[in-house]
């Protein structure tokens, strides 16, 4: 079991490495094509059929770079195809999915506070959910809506805030957003292997017959290849998310993920309207970091909207965190709570060690971790995972008035 265990971590920590890896490829290559794209400049000298050019400078040489914007006239001896990078990428993320959530379904995907399911029903839901957004969306694309791009962006938006709330109501918040994330990435993928390009594909084909290429196949891949854009910075969001429970362990999860699609938007627009020499947009990021403090507002829960007791009301306040009289109800709650993995010898089956090497076992212990207890225990539910050890709303509180009143305590 211990040899077990410890081949399956370094098969998680292989696979999320392969994952950035590939990662890096496929985004930074479609940043740069994005970029190249809206810099193209039209002048008068260029070929028949050629729509724009570029230079550019780097690696200690000169690049000159032209756009044809449905084919040359011939076809060109060699072509390098830009795909892989992101059928690795979609592939190496699919495989962290099945070794982290479904493998160990019981402790990261299933909340059973939130819905009482099997692991296998749950593994069920999340494929459905992949394969189902994807149906969806082409279908959207597809349909009278795709001639609007805007439009059809706009319904795009409601589909994928309509999928952060589901997603909250089906698994843990952490497996939320992760999942919120691999929907996106499902989309974006296949937008590029189910449509940009077979177009393409078309496209050479129509040249090596010697027939002119229909230029709608080209506009339909620039449609697909737009809503990557403006998706890929929501996905990084989402892929990061697990490590920061504020983001995805509080009670409007769901209304963070919304801004965080928003905030993709006004990001890329910036980049995109400085590419293409039509200014520099500053509102964009005035509007970013206004959304980015109130999803951090959000993240703290606020009474305002929750109702919530102030916490010094819930517990007697602890002047300091490990030596007030009450802090024995703390230690006996943390203990029992959270000492089967953050212990010397863990418990919980499957763990051998204590997670981030984390222990609860003294008093000592437990008030040097007090801030992440506090933040993954306490203001979120990102800890115990899945709460699997079946922690109560009131014990949550405690954990909050504890921290909050032991640091005002120490302020005076």
């Amino acid at each position: 079991m211990y040899e077990y265990a410890i081949a399956w971590e370094w098969l998680a920590f292989a696979a999320r490495w392969f994952h950035v890896i590939t990662a890096i490829a496929w985004i930074g290559s479609s940043f740069y094509f994005i970029a190249l794209d809206l810099g193209l400049v039209k002048r008068p000298h260029l070929p028949p059929g050629a729509y724009g050019e570029e230079w550019q400078v780097h690696g200690g040489g000169f690049y000159h770079i032209q756009k044809y914007l449905v084919a040359p006239a011939q076809m060109p001896e060699h072509l390098t195809w830009f795909k892989y990078e992101s059928y690795f990428t979609w592939i190496s993320g699919f495989l962290m999915l099945c070794i982290v959530y479904y493998g160990g379904a019981d402790l990261f995907l299933i909340d059973r506070h939130v819905l009482d399911i099997s692991p296998s029903v749950a593994i069920l839901i999340s494929l459905g959910s992949l394969a189902l957004g994807w149906v969806v969306y082409d279908l959207l694309c597809k349909s009278p809506l795709g001639r609007n791009t805007w439009g059809l962006m706009a319904v795009l938006y409601v589909v994928l805030v309509f999928m952060a709330w589901g997603y909250t109501q089906l698994f843990t918040g952490r497996a939320a957003f992760l999942h919120l994330g691999a929907f996106t990435a499902t989309i974006m993928s296949a937008n590029v292997f189910m449509i940009i390009i077979p177009n393409q594909k078309i496209v050479v084909a129509d040249l090596i017959a010697g027939r002119v290429p229909d230029p709608k196949y080209g506009q339909v891949a620039k449609q697909r290849s737009l809503h990557n854009n403006y998706l890929t910075l929501p996905v990084i969001f989402f892929m990061l998310s697990n490590h920061y429970p504020l983001s995805f362990g509080t009670q409007f999860n769901w209304v963070i993920a919304a801004l965080v699609f928003l905030m993709g938007v006004t990001i890329r627009h910036w980049f995109n309207t400085t590419h293409a020499r039509k200014g520099r947009p500053t509102w964009t990021w005035i509007v970013t970091v206004i959304l980015f403090i109130l999803i951090m507002w959000l993240s703290t829960v606020p009474k305002l909207l929750t109702g919530e007791t102030d916490a010094a009301a819930v517990a007697p306040a602890f002047q300091q965190f490990a030596g007030d009289p009450h802090f024995p109800a703390v230690k006996q709650l943390v203990s029992t709570r959270c000492s089967m993995c953050h212990a010397a010898e863990p418990v919980y089956e499957g763990i051998v060690r204590p997670p981030n090497g984390v222990m609860f076992e003294n008093d000592a212990e437990i008030a040097a971790h007090a801030r992440e207890i506090y933040i993954q225990a306490g203001r979120s539910h990102a800890m115990p995972p899945g709460n699997i050890t079946d922690i109560t709303p009131d014990e949550r509180k405690l954990l909050v008035a504890w921290f909050e009143s032991a640091v005002e305590g120490k302020k005076q």
